[in-house]
């Protein structure tokens, strides 16, 4: 049986993703603009439906870490036959997410193994999960793993086994744009292009290849050097950014599952403080 807490944490996760889609604009990924086209209103519709029909599946991944109690290879299993049920259904209402599911199911896991975790901690937990190999996976290659394996790039596994370093990174960006005075899409846009400034992102090499990964990662360092997107001259960056990744049909998808992580670290980080100053005056030590 699930519990609230696992709901909550689902929700939590869930709400990152539909707070990431919100968010224009974009570089090259799909926001809500450019609405009076209707194959993109469907488009981008079918996005934020999929992204609500990961709740039961990221509920059920908080549930059996929860069961587990430790990141052992037995939880990994568990989480990646969850996974792939949820990407199943997921395919039935448009598909889409298969990164953030990815990202935010180990993420959910981890914060479910140990409530009220630093997110230096919930990552260091999500890595000893990704570093179990998934023995019931299928072992056909998916497109990611020989993107990775032929330009040596990390790729999400990587990612997830390397402590999800995008997410820690762009968690203080996010954080430190809030304390310059940043609104908060500007503060997320930032923390995207955080991201995108060093990710090694597998579909960008499998569409544009090394030089055009290197021209995305300058274009995002470009932004933030401009001053990021609370600046004119960082917002006239982003947007000229937008239109060339738009015009070459450049997507950095891989940017966008670590932006939910870092949304849902974020939300739970927020949501632990305030109820730990309501409920809990003296901090309890963990054992």
């Amino acid at each position: 049986m699930n519990s609230r807490e696992d709901e909550a944490l689902a929700q939590a996760a869930v709400d990152a993703l539909v707070g990431q889609l919100a968010l224009a604009p974009k570089p090259g990924l799909p926001d809500p603009r450019d609405l009076t086209a209707r194959a993109t209103r469907r488009d981008h519709s079918a996005l934020r439906w999929s992204a609500r029909a990961l709740l039961p599946g990221l509920t059920a991944m908080a549930a059996a870490a929860r069961r587990t109690g430790e990141p052992s290879a037995r939880l990994r299993a568990d989480l990646g036959a969850i996974g792939r049920s949820t990407e199943h259904t997921v395919g039935l209402t448009g598909g889409g997410h298969r990164g953030a599911l990815w990202t935010l199911g180990l993420l959910v896991a981890a914060a479910a193994l140990q409530p009220g975790a630093r997110p230096a901690d919930t990552t260091a937990l999500a890595k000893r999960i990704a570093a179990h190999p998934d023995r019931r996976a299928p072992r056909r290659p998916s497109r990611g793993s020989t993107v990775s394996a032929r330009y040596g790039a990390a790729g999400a596994r990587g990612e997830a086994k390397a402590g999800f370093p995008h997410v820690r990174r762009a968690l203080t960006a996010l954080t430190t744009s809030r304390a310059q005075g940043a609104e908060e899409p500007e503060a997320r846009l930032n923390a995207l292009l955080t991201v995108m400034s060093t990710l090694q992102d597998t579909e960008l090499l499998h569409t544009a290849g090394p030089i055009g990964l290197r021209h995305v990662q300058a274009g995002a360092r470009g932004v933030l050097e401009a001053g990021g997107t609370a600046t004119e001259p960082g917002t006239e960056a982003l947007r000229a950014l937008d239109t060339d990744l738009q015009t070459r049909a450049w997507t950095p998808r891989g940017s966008a599952p670590l932006l939910a992580g870092t949304l849902f670290l974020d939300a739970i980080g927020a949501r632990g403080t305030a109820r730990q100053a309501t409920h809990h005056p003296h901090p309890k030590l963990n054992p």
